[in-house]
């Protein structure tokens, strides 16, 4: 997925910079023996690149459609039969597509009468995913598909929409007219089964609740760093993965996010929130993405973290997120700041 934030680029120096906090401090436990949290998950980038090197995961975010993505990426340890995953997705692929939820108030033949005309996806688009996502509720709900294979299918289903959507990379607005990509029949890609060897698990939670619930001994955090609501951005997606017909409104087609608006979106907030964080937080080890045109200046998060602990931090230009629309107006890179803290044992 095309997605606000994405750390894509940025694996290697994350997992260089984690891998060589942990030598400067003598650790000396292998991954296997350790548990790394990822709190902002996301789409599971980092999450799924620790969990390939062998970490015990705790994943989490308070978006539906990345929880349902983490539930597969990361809880699935390749449990699945690959022949059969194959043939559902052959399957759901072959359905004739209906008039559902998606096609009535997505789509510029299905909002025809209606106050805003929307042009998200085509009409043939909209309609398979439309049937696509009523028949994986079906098969749920009459037993003919698993739980792990339930997740499987929906975050195949989510990831390969996005791939489709006539949007400016996020779904705060569409196009006026469909572009290339939105004009392609969509094709369901199945995601790819990670095969993991030790328990992992996966939360749809209010991080500064969860925080007060988990430990383990490596915390990453990559919130969101501007006033840009992740909830908002990818609405759509979470009415798929909801699957709840929602009341929505205005030109955009919005449905209510107000019990998953970020705190580390709000200026006058996120300095709280983040040292709630911190201090609440039963890990060792704490790694805080954040880039130099964040909400928090760089002093303050050094300032609230060095009351934990021993702080340190890396750094490494990036070529920054944009969306279509903002590819001439904006610089192309910034520098992504990787904040680290070794927590006081009585932190």
């Amino acid at each position: 997925m095309n997605y606000i934030g994405s750390k894509f680029s940025l694996i290697d120096f994350l997992k260089q910079s984690i891998t060589d906090t942990l030598i400067q401090n003598n650790e000396i436990r292998t991954p296997n023996k350790m548990v790394f949290a990822d709190l902002f998950a996301g789409t599971g980038i980092v999450s799924g690149s620790f969990k390939s090197m062998g970490y015990s995961i705790i994943a989490n975010d308070i978006q539906y459609y990345s929880y349902i993505i983490s539930k597969h990426m990361i809880e699935n340890n390749g449990n699945l039969n690959k022949e059969r995953s194959d043939y559902l997705i052959e399957k759901l692929n072959n359905i004739e597509g209906i008039e559902g939820f998606i096609y009535n108030n997505y789509s510029f033949e299905g909002t025809i009468g209606q106050e805003f005309r929307r042009m998200y996806f085509s009409a043939e688009n909209a309609k398979k995913c439309d049937a696509i996502r009523s028949e994986i509720e079906k098969w749920k709900q009459s037993n003919y598909i698993k739980e792990n294979e339930y997740y499987f299918l929906l975050g195949s289903l989510i990831n390969s929409i996005d791939k489709y959507a006539n949007t400016a990379s996020v779904y705060g607005a569409y196009l006026k007219k469909l572009k290339k990509s939105a004009q392609k029949t969509m094709v369901l890609s199945a995601l790819p089964i990670m095969i993991g060897e030790v328990d992992c698990k996966v939360y749809n939670k209010d991080i500064s609740h969860l925080i007060k619930e988990v430990s383990g001994d490596i915390l990453y955090l990559d919130p969101p760093y501007n006033a840009r609501q992740y909830c908002a951005n990818y609405h759509i997606l979470e009415t798929i993965a909801k699957n709840d017909n929602p009341i929505i409104r205005g030109k955009t087609g919005l449905r209510d996010y107000n019990e998953q608006k970020s705190v580390f979106c709000i200026k006058n907030k996120v300095e709280k929130a983040f040292e709630n964080l911190i201090k609440s937080a039963k890990f060792k080890y704490i790694f805080l993405s954040y880039n130099n045109e964040g909400l928090m200046k760089l002093d303050t998060i050094k300032n609230i973290m060095c009351k934990y602990g021993k702080y340190s931090v890396y750094t490494q230009e990036y070529r920054r997120f944009k969306a279509d629309n903002e590819r001439i107006n904006k610089a192309d890179s910034t520098l992504e700041y990787l904040h680290c803290l070794v927590k006081f044992s009585n932190g």
